[in-house]
């Protein structure tokens, strides 16, 4: 009885392992951390295997529209995602809203951040880290939140760009900014530095949207991705790590 109940559990290995593909998707590097954990929750349920790439927006944007090989794509914005859908990259009607994204001031040093906007006008720091507004829509977000402060002009001059929210954390975790515009879900759960979420009003929401695109329609893998992204698992993931869901 052992023996057969091994065979069958092998046979039902080796069945699953056939079916079993592959999605690439191409993510938001300020979505890093939970796209790792619904992966792997993916997986675990699927059988299917998932590749991440992380970066900016704006560069899988065009990397996309050149050919690149991704099957899914999670913007940080709507904008990109909108973008691709018009551009004829996308399954019809795969698009919709995954995330809605927050902004923080962050420091490492310096103890509790009572009042980031006070902070911010008194000016006692030579660096202030934000992600690209070229191709981050956090950086986009950084840029609102300074002029609706009245502060952009007298900053400009102090700001450190990274090519992706992921290196403008860099920047102020590792102290080469005493400061950094980045996302809620970079400094969750950490016990080193402080932080002030922004106040909503002071820029856009951050409507962070997926597509599923062409390369991914005929892929069950993408398929299943895209759908597993939108229940209630990885919504679970996703509240965890400070964004809102739709």
């Amino acid at each position: 009885m052992r023996l057969g109940a091994l065979l069958v559990g092998l046979l039902a290995l080796i069945a699953s392992g056939a079916q079993a593909a592959e999605v690439r998707v191409a993510v938001a590097a300020n979505f890093t951390e939970p796209a790792r954990e619904i992966a792997r929750l993916y997986e675990a349920r699927s059988g299917h295997e998932v590749t991440l790439s992380f970066g900016s927006s704006g560069q899988f944007y065009a990397q996309i529209r050149q050919g690149a090989p991704f099957d899914v794509f999670l913007s940080a914005d709507a904008e990109r995602a909108q973008a691709a859908e018009a551009a004829g990259l996308t399954a019809p009607g795969s698009r919709f809203t995954y995330a809605v994204g927050r902004l923080v001031l962050f420091r490492r040093d310096g103890g509790p951040i009572a009042d980031g906007a006070a902070l911010l006008r008194a000016g006692g720091f030579e660096r202030l880290a934000i992600a690209d507004p070229a191709t981050a829509p956090y950086g986009v977000a950084a840029v609102e939140t300074l002029r609706s402060l009245g502060l952009y002009d007298r900053l400009s001059g102090r700001l450190v760009q990274g090519g992706s929210i992921t290196q403008a954390f860099q920047f102020a975790a590792t102290g080469a900014a005493e400061l950094g515009l980045v996302a809620l879900s970079q400094v969750m759960g950490r016990t080193e530095g402080d932080h002030w979420i922004v106040p909503e009003r002071l820029h856009s929401p951050i409507v962070q949207q997926a597509v599923l695109l062409k390369r991914g329609q005929g892929n069950a893998a993408a398929t299943g991705f895209a759908a597993f992204l939108k229940g209630p698992e990885a919504r679970a993931v996703i509240r965890r790590y400070g964004y809102q869901t739709p």
